[in-house]
């Protein structure tokens, strides 16, 4: 008989809403940090304020739950949203055709990293007006990969890059068969 060890990945799938939004806030936290470490480690000269953009289909009070989460986040890391940190808010407001042009006007404002809060929409928006500055999707209830939106999961190319939902057969073993692609089965 042969010891099988298996390691898993932190879950992020949770019935409670407070620790999805402590999921989210602590991956995004994460990601916008390391992008921005980048960013401060560049500029040894006069120091410059980080820059975020943030891009969502909905209005500032649907959105507000979520927008405050990830400052809090940020804040536990340091991030001051005023004082060593500046966040770009632009929100379509359920007019999704608003998106390409408020992911334009991020990109001509110089952020640092586009965060997209919201759907592929907002990706796509944010993918098509810019390949240099890294976005990183803050929920994405569809599969990255068939929306076109990343190469892969196990290696996303591009400057995208995030938290998805996935479903039982990107997450792995399916009730219907073995693994899929480059995910490993234990």
């Amino acid at each position: 008989m042969r010891d099988r060890t298996r390691v898993r990945s932190p879950s992020f799938r949770s019935d409670n809403r407070k620790s999805k939004i402590e999921n989210l806030k602590l991956v995004v936290a994460l990601a916008v940090a390391f992008t921005l470490c980048g960013v401060v480690a560049q500029a040894q000269q006069p120091k410059k304020v980080p820059r975020i953009g943030y891009l969502s289909p909905l209005d500032p009070a649907r959105e507000s739950t979520r927008s405050e989460a990830i400052r809090a986040g940020l804040r536990e890391l340091g991030y001051i949203e005023g004082q060593n940190i500046v966040i770009e808010y632009r929100y379509a407001e359920d007019k999704l055709d608003r998106l390409p042009e408020l992911a334009a006007e991020l990109v001509r404002l110089k952020v640092d990293i586009i965060l997209v809060t919201g759907g592929p929409g907002g990706i796509r928006a944010a993918k098509n007006a810019t390949k240099t500055i890294p976005i990183v999707m803050g929920s994405n209830p569809a599969d990255p990969v068939e929306a076109g939106l990343v190469d892969s999961l196990a290696r996303p190319g591009g400057n995208v890059t995030g938290v998805t939902n996935l479903s039982g057969e990107l997450g792995g073993r399916s009730q219907n068969g073995p693994c899929r692609g480059s995910l490993r089965c234990g």
